[in-house]
C-alpha cells in the first residue's frame, strides 16, 4: 500500500529575474518588474510530499522528523533570508525563476531520501502562483 506523507515549510528570499547575456530592454520586456535591479522578495511556501510503501515495523513511509530535518538543512538554512542570485550557488548559473527554484529544491531533498521513495515538491511564490516538480 503506497501512501504520501507531506511536510510544509517556508522561507523568505530575494531574487532578480534577468539574463546577463540580454540587454536591459530585453530583460525588461521578458521579466518586467521581476527584473528590478535592486531585487525583490517573496515569502515562499513549500510542500514536500514523499510517497512509498508503509514500513511494516514502524508504520511509517518516512519519519516526518527526518523529512523536517532535510528541509531545514537543505532548503530553509540554504535559502531563508538570502538573495538567491548572490548567496545561493545554484543560482550563480540558473535564473532563479519559481520553476528553477523548485527543481533545485527537489534535487537537494531527493538525494537525501531512500531511492525507493518518490518525491514531489510544490513551491508557492505567492498564494496564487505556484509550481510543482516530481522529477519527470
Amino acid at each position: 500500500m503506497r501512501v504520501t506523507v507531506s511536510r510544509k515549510a517556508h522561507f523568505n528570499a530575494a531574487h532578480r529575474l534577468y539574463r546577463k547575456d540580454w540587454s536591459d530592454e530585453q530583460n525588461e520586456v521578458i521579466f518586467g518588474k521581476c527584473n528590478n535591479p535592486n531585487y525583490h522578495g517573496h515569502n515562499y511556501e513549500i510542500i514536500a510530499s514523499v510517497t512509498g510503501e508503509i514500513n511494516k515495523d514502524t508504520g511509517y513511509v518516512i519519519d516526518v522528523k527526518f523529512l523536517k530535518n532535510i528541509i531545514k538543512e537543505e532548503v530553509e538554512e540554504a535559502f531563508d533570508h538570502k538573495n538567491l542570485n548572490l548567496d545561493v550557488k545554484e543560482f550563480k548559473i540558473l535564473n532563479p525563476t519559481a520553476e528553477n527554484i523548485v527543481v533545485v529544491i527537489y534535487n537537494k531533498i531527493k538525494e537525501k531520501l531512500d531511492p525507493k521513495l518518490d518525491l514531489e515538491v510544490t513551491l508557492y511564490e505567492t498564494p496564487r502562483n505556484f509550481v510543482t516538480y516530481s522529477g519527470k
